[in-house]
């Protein structure tokens, strides 16, 4: 199972007046999140985004923030 498996993601649509298209966001790791045209584009988007927030804090000795809750 992989981070992204284990963060609750959620996935919002952008009005069209806005751009149109979907921004999917980890509530636990604030500003970590990722756009795109279709839900599967953000939610790749988010994927890497998170994997690469991950880093970050394993780069500089933190913990990540323990998960609110699982998905399914």
């Amino acid at each position: 199972m992989s981070a992204a498996d284990i963060y609750p993601c959620v996935i919002s649509s952008i009005s069209p007046e806005d751009g149109g298209g979907y921004v999917a966001c980890f509530p636990d790791i604030p500003g970590c999140l990722g756009i795109g045209e279709t839900l599967d584009e953000a939610l790749a988007d988010a994927r890497q985004a998170l994997l690469a927030c991950l880093d970050a804090l394993k780069a500089v000795d933190r913990e990540p923030p323990v998960p609110s809750s699982s998905p399914g």
